[in-house]
């Protein structure tokens, strides 16, 4: 039987809709979108359509949106672009964030980097304050592993309060749950475009107008200068439209999904005594079920479940396994953590594989209960 995939929060395939979209600018409209004749200006066209597209979905401008080369290089180029505009050294972020947002952050040894716990359901716990000298808060709106989402505006308030500027990661929670950049108090968003069904290799930021943003790249200025070099015009019209299916069937497709998920959890709880659901009771994206399986790794469940495509946040290195670092930090301790599946659904997902699924995953954890 064909593996069910239900690792949409992987990455998600590009939907018939958007590849149409895209192929006139593969062949037809071909032109450099910085040209003056009339190729240049049909890809010129297209590129900026898809920019009012992502803009509106976000709520913000088109002018607001720059188009980069994935979520990652965006947030590095809020965080570190917005770093190069201030004197202030201190960067709030939560444990749970992604390695987009850490890594940069603790590259850099004239960084503080202040990191704000979460609960046990994986939320992060506001301080009463935040240290004057912040620069910067970064968020994510939604976690990629437990998909709890997180109080971003709470955070925010607190952030503006002390003048410092509020960069959102919303890879994950575009097209899933309504992304308002004026209501989650953002200044700066990042988006992934393979999250939400256009191609790899395509993302955007959104910088608030009057944010001032320092270039990492040099070149012939495109992207009013913050991404400079020939824009990937395909792409971004994949995006653009990808934005604009995912936003507008938004809450049918998230009450459906919301349904699938909640099946899949029902099923795997009638089979798995002591199955833990991690988030459970938090607002949580509609797709998104992260799951302990007791007595068993997450890893070795997996690969005992090849009807199953779908992911776990621990790495393996030779014969060591370590557990996510998002598990540990709501407490579970590390020997618990590794018994993780992260299951997430998407269009394409249907009833059967929920129920197959479910019914894989329980025969494999009942053969490997009993083999230990």
């Amino acid at each position: 039987m064909t593996p069910r995939y239900l690792d949409f929060n992987a990455t998600t395939p590009v939907l018939p809709r958007v590849l149409d979209a895209m192929l006139p600018y593969l062949t037809t409209h071909f032109g450099n979108p910085s040209s003056g004749h009339p190729f240049g200006r049909a890809a010129k066209a297209g590129l900026e359509k898809a920019r009012g597209q992502v803009a509106r979905a976000l709520g913000a401008e088109p002018d607001e949106v720059t188009f980069t080369s994935g979520g990652t290089e965006a947030t590095n180029l809020a965080l570190l672009g917005a770093l190069a505009h201030t004197s202030r050294r201190t960067v709030v972020a939560t444990e749970v964030e992604h390695p987009a947002t850490l890594s940069p952050l603790t590259a850099r040894a004239d960084v503080t980097l202040l990191r704000l716990p979460v609960d046990s359901l994986g939320r992060a716990r506001p301080p009463e304050s935040l240290p004057p000298d912040t620069a910067l808060l970064t968020v994510m709106h939604a976690n990629n592993e437990t998909g709890v989402l997180q109080p971003v505006s709470q955070l925010a308030a607190l952030a503006h309060g002390v003048g410092a500027l509020v960069h959102v990661d919303a890879a994950q929670s575009l097209g899933k749950v309504r992304v308002d950049v004026a209501a989650l108090g953002a200044d700066l968003c990042s988006l992934a475009g393979h999250k939400l069904y256009a191609p790899k290799g395509i993302g955007a930021l959104y910088v608030r107008r009057g944010v001032a943003l320092e270039p990492f790249t040099r070149g012939a200025g495109q992207e009013r200068g913050l991404r400079p070099g020939t824009e990937a015009v395909a792409l971004a019209v994949g995006l653009g439209e990808a934005c604009d299916v995912v936003t507008q069937s938004l809450d049918e497709a998230a009450a459906r999904l919301a349904a699938l998920r909640d099946a899949l959890e029902g099923a795997l709880r009638a089979q798995v005594p002591g199955l833990v659901i991690h988030g459970e009771g938090a607002e949580r994206l509609p797709n998104t079920l992260s799951v302990r399986f007791p007595s068993v790794s997450g890893s070795a469940l997996l690969a005992h479940t090849p009807l199953v495509a779908a992911s776990t946040g621990s790495a393996c290195h030779a014969e060591h396994e370590t557990p996510s670092a998002v598990i540990l930090a709501m407490g579970v301790p590390p020997d618990a953590a590794l018994g993780t599946v992260r299951l997430s659904l998407g269009h394409s997902t249907t009833e059967d594989d929920v129920a197959v699924a479910a019914r894989a995953l329980g025969d494999s954890w009942r053969a490997l209960h009993r083999q230990r």
